[in-house]
């Protein structure tokens, strides 16, 4: 039976986790198309990924931009419905938790298409974090459930997931580090023209809105980097969001020792994740991506939903406290580096595609 596939993204790193995906479902010469939400709309957010991944372009765009969540999701949530009418695939494929996949996942459902949710079964159990809301209605209205680690997928069956719904295919993000790493590492010398050298600086990204929207927690984090900075004497470099931005600007907050630099693009981003001498970040694919590449991460929130990196000793929950802060650097500095990648091989997409292939051919 001929299937075509929908793939539904809106955001940098799902067009980043795709990635393996959309390359094994051109490569088995599955019929498939790429809509986006244009939840990230910037070219630094998100056509630059398309170009520097060297994936087709998106055939449909909602351009839904920024805005509230419920005017965001509701206008996603039209936008895509059209479009799944008007094509009517067999299945959508999502990943993560944004408000792009609920809105894809419920207006999906909603039509009878099935649905396949890349990077299922995460759980940071805080529902203050929309991102918490996202995960468990998508997972809960999914058909495939491509779980990442046996521990996410034991947390879906714990919900009440039926197990023949659920599949272990590590994680695409894998996919993309191993593929694009060395590239990056030699694509040229960005650590040049900031003036830093290789595992002599700390990197930093925060943009969550529990951390940034609230001007005493935004406070108390620079705050920290700021000590982090000092105590250290190592450049702390954050990459910052445009919303993070606004928010620093409009709380007047005027970090001290703290190198601020715009978004940069995939590549580039890899090169300095791979070669800091640490990362503290509030971003779930950081963690990830930092455990995969060998380096220390802090993570800079209350939870995660990434316990397999606590657990393999890559990464550190240290709340926002500066004093939490400052002890958590210290702890990652002295561990060794040679924790085990509990996140696959490498081959997710491969997995994840030959199944829906499968499944379709009955």
């Amino acid at each position: 039976m001929k299937m075509k596939v929908a793939v539904v993204l809106g955001t940098r790193p799902e067009i980043i986790k795709m990635a393996s995906i959309i390359r094994q479902l051109g490569k088995r010469q599955v019929d498939y198309f790429i809509l986006h939400t244009g939840q990230h709309y910037s070219y630094y957010l998100a056509q630059v990924f398309f170009d520097q991944l060297k994936l087709p372009p998106a055939k449909y765009n909602v351009a839904t931009g920024s805005s509230s969540h419920a005017r965001q999701t509701a206008k996603m949530l039209i936008g895509v419905e059209e479009i799944l009418q008007k094509e009517s695939p067999d299945i959508v494929l999502i990943e993560g938790d944004t408000n792009s996949v609920l809105a894809a996942a419920l207006a999906a459902t909603k039509l009878f298409i099935k649905v396949g949710h890349v990077e299922a079964g995460l759980r940071s159990y805080d529902r203050r974090m929309p991102e918490e809301i996202n995960r468990i209605l998508v997972d809960h209205c999914s058909d495939y459930l491509f779980a990442p680690t046996h521990m996410a997928k034991t947390i879906l069956l714990s919900e009440g997931i039926p197990e023949n719904k659920v599949f272990v295919t590590g994680n695409t993000i894998v996919d993309a580090v191993y593929q694009h790493v060395e590239i990056a590492r030699q694509q040229g010398n960005f650590l040049g023209t900031l003036g830093i050298k290789p595992k002599e600086y700390f990197l930093v990204t925060l943009h969550r809105q529990e951390t940034v929207d609230d001007p005493v927690v935004f406070a108390s984090v620079l705050r920290g980097l700021d000590e982090v900075a000092a105590k250290f004497c190592l450049p702390v470099i954050y990459s910052i969001h445009p919303r993070s931005r606004r928010r620093m600007n409009q709380f007047n907050l005027k970090p001290r020792d703290i190198k601020l630099i715009p978004p940069v693009d995939f590549l580039t981003f890899l090169e300095l994740e791979s070669k800091a001498r640490l990362v503290l970040t509030d971003s779930g694919g950081v963690q990830e991506e930092t455990c995969i590449l060998g380096v220390p991460c802090v993570t800079i929130r209350n939870n995660t939903e990434r316990p397999e990196t606590v657990e393999v000793g890559s990464n550190i929950v240290a709340g926002t406290s500066p004093d939490r802060i400052i002890e958590c650097v210290t702890i990652m500095l002295g561990r060794r580096t040679d924790w085990q990648n509990p996140f696959g091989d490498g081959r997710a997409g491969e997995r994840i595609v030959s199944i829906i292939t499968e499944v379709s051919n009955g």
